[in-house]
């Protein structure tokens, strides 16, 4: 079941980062991804790999709240 988990996660990862230009709503689910796949690699004590897609989730998180306020300062324009 915890390999099920990890496959979705790296799928939800993949599959938003392949399209995230589309909407910015892909790059939080890209974020989310990342998490779990966080999550997934602690749970299987795979440490570097935890820390890594901790810090790529918290990257995507900054990105998505950087282009949400680009995009709310277009709107207003």
């Amino acid at each position: 079941m915890l390999t099920v988990f990890g496959v979705i996660a790296v799928s939800i990862m993949f599959l938003s980062y392949w399209t995230e230009e589309r909407s910015k709503w892909l790059v939080l689910i890209f974020a989310l991804g990342s998490a779990m796949t966080s999550l997934y690699s602690g749970l299987e004590e795979l440490y570097p790999i935890t820390v890594i897609e901790g810090l790529w989730a918290l990257v995507a998180l900054r990105r998505f709240a950087q282009r949400h306020q680009r995009e709310k300062e277009q709107a207003g324009a």
